[in-house]
């Protein structure tokens, strides 16, 4: 008798996830936002706020694309509207971005059209076209990047890596401290 009671209980639960396969949905879980084509996050690195495209590149929310200033271990520094640390790769030209394949996973891109936050100098915001057709967000020309590693707003852990990654001042300018 037992053993029925539990298969009558257990029923709706396995049709729930019965249909949800078939659907290609989940049940009710918490909202992630990563993509099939991108790689997943580690427990402790930042996923950069996105909704991804074919291409894998992450469209930022509008909240995030607000760019603004902010204190830090560097001084004051350009973040992204949720105060995630923004970076510039040396290797890239003014307006022009070099980092493609591996290093974009390493460095994902801000994707969208940048707008002001407290801070910024307005006729610093830009944007380019990547080679996916994507739109990335650029500071003073500098296509802008997040870093892996950075967890949390006011980390500026990508700074310096390799002699070609910094944060960006006020004025657009790299901060090489």
């Amino acid at each position: 008798m037992f053993a029925r009671s539990l298969a009558l209980a257990a029923g709706p639960a396995l049709c729930v996830i019965l249909l949800s396969a078939c659907t290609g949905s989940t049940p009710a879980a918490p909202a992630a936002s990563s993509s099939a084509s991108a790689p997943a996050p580690t427990d402790t690195a930042y996923a950069p706020p996105s909704s991804a495209s074919a291409s894998g590149a992450a469209s930022a929310d509008a909240a995030t694309l607000a760019l603004k200033l902010a204190d830090s271990t560097l001084g004051p520094i350009v973040v992204d509207g949720k105060g995630m640390t923004l970076y510039m790769f040396a290797k890239d030209t003014a307006n022009t971005s070099t980092c493609e394949g591996q290093c974009l996973v390493a460095w994902p891109p801000l994707v969208g059209r940048p707008t002001m936050g407290a801070g910024v100098d307005d006729s610093k915001l830009g944007s380019i076209t990547r080679a996916d057709g994507s739109t990335q967000a650029t500071y003073n020309g500098w296509p802008l990047y997040y870093w892996k590693d950075d967890a949390k707003p006011g980390d500026v852990l990508g700074q310096n890596v390799n002699n070609v990654w910094f944060v960006l001042d006020r004025d657009g300018d790299p901060v090489k401290k």
